[in-house]
């Protein structure tokens, strides 16, 4: 059996599920996987209110992230812009389904 070198084998880390998601460091390519999984995760633990920060930029990431709500089962619905003390228009809130 040949060796391993255990520091060349990367460590899974496993984040907190927790009611808000922050997308600056993902691409709009990478939110039609990543959002159905948080949101699944999310219904598992009862969490069903997230806000999902998209920032204020170009729009092209909020768009792409609205376009997806819209076409998700689990999404009750979604309110844009989120309040003031919320992240305004560089965030939306999503209300989420009960998990049956």
């Amino acid at each position: 059996m040949p060796e391993t070198d255990d520091a060349a084998i990367p460590e899974l880390v496993e984040h907190p599920i927790g009611p808000e998601l922050d997308l600056h460091t993902f691409r709009p390519d990478e939110i039609s996987s990543l959002l159905p999984e948080y949101f699944a995760e999310c219904r598992q633990r009862g969490i069903l209110r997230v806000r999902i920060i998209h920032g204020k930029g170009s729009g092209t990431l909020r768009t792409g992230v609205h376009h997806l709500l819209a076409t998700l089962p689990e999404v009750q619905q979604w309110i844009w812009p989120a309040d003031e003390t919320s992240g305004s228009w560089g965030a939306t809130w999503v209300v989420l389904k009960e998990s049956n």
